[in-house]
């Protein structure tokens, strides 16, 4: 029997293994002629219960002849059997097994049939796993390599072999390092060395597979799954590899990562140049070499785009991974005009993307080398409707060319910039308008003044809180006065800087009226009130509601040295004395502007020549890094001291009480106050009587005359005599008479009348009535204010050869 024996495989997991199956030769007629131990183990019959006897008598049961008549059939007519039959086994049961025949020619050409069986279910086991096995290695879309232990190939299957271009028989034998190139071929060895040392399994590793036979060395990668083969005694036989080409899913995974990384990266900022420059940083590597983004002219500065066809292309941002970009990339100057057809003109034009594969037939080049792009992307920028510019991406170093992926992506890069442009082009916008309306409505220049030497800073916050309601003001009044006047709206934007200019227009007015600080601000309470009244009634829909503001208003007069406050839910001013101590005022806390029904308090105190005045908003002493105390605390340590140039004391104060980032605007006024002394002012009390007048014509021009301005005793002496003698006929009290040299000649003349003094134009019959009209025609400006005790009526005339006057905040007029 070792002759047919060797015909059978000797796998020890075969069912049909000598080592396993029951064996039996039948002759030509079917008599059994051969039986093994093993076939008597599993069928219960002894050799000489079956030897000589006709196989179908024995083994095959009544019912199931026909059947293995059949097998006969099939096995004579092609030499060969394999099956399942039922054989009757000698207790009488039945037991299905597999069978494999075979026809064995003897000497004489005497034929025997050779026959192995096993139970049918290991059969069917048996030949369901070899074709597993065989559809790995034939049909599998997945690559499979058995590696031996020094990691040969002993085996692939076609997946492989379609991977590495080659057939899978040239492949036995051979190393990854012979079809995959050097850095990666190490890579996997390396992996796969680490399992058949260890034994630990591999299973999903992602790995990079460049090809030595693909000359543009394009990126491929493949998910790889390893374990380690061994025989039941442990003998290492070698590592059994599972590949998947997994490039299209790393492509994809590098762009949705691209996508997020875009998320998070692109529009931190309203600023449109910075967004442009986002876009152009997070697109270089992952999937361009270079990028541009060029915007419409008007887009940069936060303009309309306007036409196309009539605008200029602005490179915003330029990105690379070399310092020299490509020549395709290069740009003379900033802008790129509008060339016959560019492409990215035609995607200006037609308004979507364009994807151009080969660009002049330029061919890759390594990094460093002087190489121009062989694929490009343009795609527009739109937002909103509105065409901003275009974003365009070269490759030109690494060998892939741009792919139908690659424009999706871009496209989709370019939609979420654009929108971020977009806004910080709309943010721009509207920032420089409020920004123009609050420089427009707060002072350019503080001109000089008799009173007081002041210096100012208005710093607004960063961010979306640019432009805000911090103002401040420096207000000539009559007789050398001067009102200081510092403001906070609350809130920030065009509706804060819009109440700001109203609330410092009505300062100005009301300053003119020379009322008392605590008159103005409730003046200022109403005005506020009225304005939220008016913000009620057009709804939340029309912008930010203006719900109240602070104001510290002083008065000044550098004849008395007398200054006079009120606030109104402002911080109080420091006031830093000639011997260098600052104090904070003591000033009454009135209510914030806009509550309405509550009164406001003056306090009034003496200031020696050469004090300090330091008007502020709370911005400059509240901050996130300290509380209103510590803040004062910085701002006595700058005021404090030795008398220096206010500008150089005005930078200090900001450069060391402001944070390095402010959260709210701040203004500062500092004002070093003057005094006008006895050389430049004279007064006089006049009698109630007739003769007043004459009296106050002498002592004019005798002051004039000593003060060497003979060419306007005449002119004063008639301006004198008419306020006099307004003052005698139509008021009461004693009269007072003052004459102040600086910077204009200020005549003043006061009563204890509150009867306001009107001009008016005297008829042809009037006896009267032109004494004002004359005055009005003399002068450069002239008014009254109020007092407690009664009213004054100024006027100004310029002196010869000087300045002219100071301009005060007068009602009167020329």
């Amino acid at each position: 029997m070792d002759t047919p024996l060797r015909t059978f495989t000797e796998s020890p997991e075969d069912p049909f293994s000598l080592h396993r199956a029951a064996a039996a030769v039948l002759d030509e007629h079917g008599t059994v002629v051969g039986w093994s131990a093993l076939a008597g183990d599993l069928l219960g019959y002894r050799p000489r219960d079956v030897i000589g006897r006709a196989a179908r008598d024995v083994l095959i049961a009544p019912g199931d002849r026909r059947a293995a008549a059949v097998a006969v059939r099939s096995c004579t007519g092609a030499g060969g059997w394999f099956g399942v039959l039922p054989v009757r086994r000698k207790d009488g049961g039945t037991l299905r097994l597999g069978f494999r025949a075979r026809l064995v020619v003897r000497e004489g050409a005497r034929e025997e049939w050779f026959l192995v069986g096993a139970p049918a279910d290991e059969v069917v086991q048996w030949e369901t796993d070899r074709s597993l096995l065989d559809g790995f290695f034939r049909r599998c879309p997945i690559g499979i390599a058995v590696h031996g232990p020094e990691l040969d190939i002993l085996r692939v299957n076609r997946a492989i072999a379609r991977f590495a271009g080659a057939p899978a028989e040239s492949l036995r034998g051979a190393r990854m390092g012979d079809f995959l190139i050097p850095t990666d071929a190490r890579t996997a060895e390396r992996a796969l060395r680490s399992v058949v040392e260890s034994g630990r399994p591999l299973i999903f590793t992602e790995q990079p597979a460049r090809m030595r036979t693909d000359p543009s060395g394009r990126e491929r990668f493949v998910a790889v799954s390893a374990f380690r083969m061994q025989d039941p005694a442990g003998e290492v036989l070698g590592v059994t590899q599972i590949v998947e080409d997994v490039t299209d899913r790393e492509r994809a995974r590098r762009r949705l990562a691209l996508l997020n990384d875009a998320s998070e990266r692109i529009g931190t900022t309203l600023d449109v140049t910075r967004t442009a420059q986002e876009l152009a940083r997070v697109a270089v590597p992952g999937l361009a070499d270079c990028v541009a983004v060029d915007l419409l002219e008007p887009v940069v500065v936060g303009g309309e785009p306007g036409p196309v066809a009539s605008g200029r292309l602005c490179r915003a941002a330029l990105s690379c991974v070399t310092d020299r970009p490509p020549p395709a990339v290069r740009r003379a100057d900033g802008e790129t005009p509008f060339a016959p057809d560019p492409v990215q003109a035609r995607v200006l034009r037609e308004r979507r993307p364009v994807l151009e594969t080969d660009l002049a037939g330029a061919a890759p080049a390594a990094p460093g080398a002087e190489a121009d792009a062989h694929s490009l992307v343009a795609v527009p920028l739109s937002a909103r409707g509105a065409l901003l510019g275009v974003v365009s991406m070269w490759r030109a170093y690494r060998p892939d060319a741009f792919e139908e992926d690659d424009l999706t992506l871009a496209a989709e890069f370019a939609a979420r910039a654009a929108v971020s442009i977009d806004n910080a082009r709309r943010y721009t916008q509207q920032r420089t308008a409020a920004l123009s309306l609050q420089r427009s409505l707060l002072p350019v220049e503080v001109p000089e003044h008799p009173a007081v030497e002041v210096a100012h800073r208005y710093l607004p916050a960063g961010g979306v809180t640019d432009v805000g309601g911090d103002w401040f003001d420096v207000i000539p009044l009559s007789g050398a006065r001067v009102a200081l006047v510092v403001g906070d709206v609350v809130g920030h934007g065009v509706p804060a800087a819009a109440t700001m200019g109203r609330l410092r227009t009505a300062v100005h007015t009301l300053a003119g009226l020379d009322l008392e600080p605590d008159e103005v601000l409730s003046q200022l309470d109403d005005l506020v009130g009225r304005i939220a009244g008016e913000q009620q009634a057009r709804g939340p829909d029309d912008g930010e509601q203006i719900v109240g503001a602070s104001c510290l208003y002083a008065v000044y007069d550098p004849v008395s040295r007398r200054c006079s406050l009120a606030r109104a839910g402002h911080p109080p001013p420091v006031v830093v004395t000639p011997d260098g101590r600052p104090v904070l005022a003591g000033l009454p806390e009135g209510p914030p502007l806009g509550l309405g029904g509550l009164p406001f308090e003056s306090a009034e105190f003496e200031l020696p020549e050469g004090s300090l005045l330091a008007l502020y908003t709370d911005g400059l002493v509240e901050s996130g890094r300290c509380d209103v105390d510590e803040g004062l605390e910085l701002l006595y340590g700058v005021l404090g001291g030795p008398e220096r140039d206010l500008d150089v004391l005005c930078a200090e104060v900001t450069r060391t009480v402001l944070p390095e980032h402010p959260t709210d605007d701040m203004a500062v006024l500092l004002a070093r106050t003057r005094v006008l002394g006895d050389e430049r002012v004279a007064t006089w009390e006049l009698p109630t009587e007739p003769t007043a007048a004459q009296r106050a014509r002498r002592l004019t021009a005798d002051q004039l005359t000593e003060w060497g301005l003979h060419d306007l005793v005449f002119t004063t002496e008639l301006i004198v005599s008419e306020l006099v003698t307004n003052a005698y006929r139509y008021a009461s009290g004693p009269l007072r008479l003052r004459l102040i040299r600086e910077p204009a000649l200020i005549c003043e003349v006061s009563d204890g009348s509150t009867t306001a003094p009107h001009l008016r134009r005297a008829r042809t019959t009037d006896e009267g009535g032109r004494g004002l009209f004359l005055v009005a025609q003399l002068t450069e400006r002239w008014g009254a204010r109020y007092t407690r005790d009664g009213k004054t009526v100024w006027t100004e005339q310029p002196l010869p050869g000087g300045r002219g006057p100071f301009p005060a905040g007068g009602a009167g007029g020329p």
